[in-house]
């Protein structure tokens, strides 16, 4: 099974890679652009075949590794 991760900051949270995307983009010339915010794509294949221990897996993995939760948010698939 394989689960795509999504972690973004959570809105009101300050994201400077982000300002400095936008800022390059800018120079780069493209226009027009308002906002850019910045996150992680993480894929992890596991051996697991039943899908809700996976997601409880996946779940646990994103609380206690792969997002900061007082300032992130995530979100994930799973694909079997």
């Amino acid at each position: 099974m394989k689960a795509r991760i999504k972690i973004t900051l959570k809105n009101g949270v300050l994201d400077p890679q982000g300002k400095a995307i936008g800022h390059a983009l800018e120079t780069l010339g493209f226009s027009g652009i308002n906002d850019v915010r910045q996150g992680k794509y993480i894929e992890v294949k596991l051996a697991e075949t039943d899908e809700a221990r996976a997601r409880d897996a996946v779940e646990r993995m994103c609380k206690d590794l792969l997002a900061n939760t007082v300032i992130e948010n995530y979100s994930f698939e799973l694909e079997s």
